[in-house]
Parts: C-alpha cells; structure tokens; sequence
C-alpha cells in the first residue's frame, strides 16, 4: 500500500507514521514544506526505509505536479496553517492564505490523486479537518471556517464519488486539541499585529489567559486516541465516514450543536 501525508512536519501526523511504518509492506511519502522541515524529518525517520521524505509545497503547482507520478493508494491530507485574529479585523492576506492552503491547494491534491484512484478504480481519501470546524472558537475563526469547509466538501465529494460505482471510500478525521504545538503557534501568532492595531488590543491580557484556560483544561498530552482513529480510516476494510476523538471534547462538540444559539 502506497500511503501519501502532506504536511508531515510533527505530531499526530510523525507519531501516527511511526506507527505505520513497522508494516514494511507499506511505503510511506512523508511530505513537508520547507527544506529544513525536510531535514528534520530525514533524521527522525532515517530507521524507517519504507518512508520516503521529500518537500511538496501544496499551493505550488509544479509542486503539485510531483504526485502526478506517484501510484497513491491513501491520501491522508494534513497540511494546514493557522492565523488566528477577529474577524473584525484580520489582516485579509492572512485570510486567503487560511483558505489557499487548508482548502484550495487540499483539494487540488484531491483531485490529482483522484485521476490515479478513478483509473484503478480504488482508492482512499482522508481529509484532515478538526472539532474546530464544529464549533467556533473566538479569535480563530477563520482556521474553524477553513476546517467547516473542509467537513462540507468532503461530505458532499463522498456522495459525488458514489454515483461512480468505484470502490474509493472519502473519510474526514476531526481531531480536538492535542499538545503538539501547533495550537500554540496557531493563537499566538495573532498577537504580533494585534498589539498594534487591533480593535480588541486592549483585550489582549483578558483574551490571553481565556485561551491559555481553555488549552490547560483540553490539550491532549498522548496522541494516541486520535492516531489510532488515523490508523483505523488507513486501514480498515470497512472504515466509518467520521472519526473524532479526544472523546470527552466530541461530545462536547455534540452538546454544542444541540444548545447552540
């Protein structure tokens, strides 16, 4: 089995390959998007000889173009960026790079391994979204909007692909929070401009501690919870539509969209 991650550069995705690569019969095209990300994680799977690492910027078309070539049977599409803000005032490039990576250049990939799986007539897509994309978090809401229209896509791709009559199962992962750094880098990068211009800079403080609250209370140390959904969607042969996990945050999630208002 030919598996391809993109944005492979650290936690639930490193820890879930990890754990896939002890099947030596599968061979694994780890991808990241820079040169040093490359080279961190040449040494981190230098072990695993059935891992193939090598750079793909998503939103690059030549870098598209690579996987032309590439025989996927499972695309796991994992690549993501984050810059949090109001919506009130977000810088708009911060917007459209939201979107362009998580879901334009997401699903242009979708479409590329798609031609490959539609010819063999098999295949498996599993579309990295979030808990985020259920219920939207204050000053991240353009992240919850690009992973909403992650869920949307995905959900009406599946029902598209069934009128082909090909045995390609679409599968969305929704993780909730997990320490792996990226909910750190993710509200913390706002703050460099809205110190300066923000309407809500004098809410600064008060907003740090509420979202410094939030991850002490929800973050996820072990990953394992949400690996093993990846690995199950990867490997079952009869996998569900919808994976979630840490449980307690999906049924949170499930309370939310019951009561909300």
């Amino acid at each position: 089995m030919n598996i391809l991650f993109t944005g492979a550069v650290g936690g639930i995705a490193s820890q879930t390959i990890k754990r896939l690569a002890k099947n030596k019969k599968d061979t694994i095209f780890l991808t990241v998007r820079t040169d040093n990300q490359l080279r961190s994680a040449n040494e981190n799977f230098k072990k695993y000889k059935n891992v193939k690492c090598f750079t793909l910027d998503i939103t690059k078309e030549d870098d598209r173009k690579l996987i032309e070539k590439l025989d996927i049977d499972v695309l796991v599409n994992n690549a993501a960026v984050c810059y949090g803000g109001s919506i009130a005032d977000i810088p708009f490039d911060k917007v459209r790079e939201n979107f362009e990576v998580n879901v334009f250049s997401s699903f242009e990939i979708v479409q590329i391994v798609l031609k490959g799986m539609i010819k063999k007539g098999k295949g498996r897509i599993i579309m990295m979204a979030s808990l985020a994309g259920i219920i939207p978090i204050k000053f991240l809401g353009v992240y919850s909007a690009t992973k909403s229209s992650i869920i949307t896509l995905t959900h009406t791709l599946r029902k598209e692909l069934k009128m082909l009559n090909k045995d390609i199962k679409v599968i969305l992962v929704e993780p909730g929070f997990y320490r792996t750094g990226f909910n750190q880098v993710m509200i913390e990068n706002k703050y460099d401009w809205m110190k300066d211009k923000s309407y809500f800079k004098k809410y600064i403080s008060k907003i740090r501690n509420e979202e410094k609250l939030m991850l002490d209370l929800l973050e996820k140390r072990d990953l394992k919870s949400i690996t093993n959904k990846i690995i199950e969607a990867i490997k079952s042969d009869n996998p569900k539509f919808i994976y979630r996990a840490p449980f307690s945050q999906v049924i949170g999630a499930k309370m939310y969209q019951l009561f909300k208002k």
